[in-house]
């Protein structure tokens, strides 16, 4: 689903998490988990986070989702029920930019990196 390559979302993701310190695993559609307390394989702590946090579920919290603006235009961020669960949404993905279809579009993402559990990079810092 996923039109952006590996190397543009850790590039992606670095700057967004530059100076915050924290330890973050990338999946393969775009989704980040933040790892708060890091700790033994961090790609194994990440994927046990999304194998819950990951996978939609409507009409639960699991559907959720928020949508945040990137201020230098490149793209969304969209949330969902973990603090720490985050899915980039590029510029370019989304047919429609309305907030509504970006925000089902990023969950989208969630879900298939939810279920396919497919970790692209491990960033540890610590």
């Amino acid at each position: 689903m996923s039109g952006v390559d590996t190397e543009t979302l850790v590039d992606t993701w670095r700057r967004l998490l530059s100076g915050s310190g924290k330890s973050w695993v990338l999946f393969a559609h775009g989704t980040c988990v933040v790892l708060d307390e890091p700790a033994g394989d961090l790609a194994e702590q990440a994927k046990e986070i999304l194998r819950e946090y990951g996978p939609v579920h409507v009409t639960t919290a699991a559907g959720d989702f928020r949508v945040l603006e990137l201020k230098n235009s490149e793209g969304w961020l969209v949330t969902g029920h973990h603090p720490d669960v985050v899915t980039f949404v590029p510029l370019d993905e989304p047919a429609d930019p309305s907030h509504l279809a970006v925000g089902i579009h990023g969950r989208s993402k969630r879900h298939e990196d939810g279920t396919g559990l497919h970790v692209v990079h491990v960033e540890d810092a610590r």
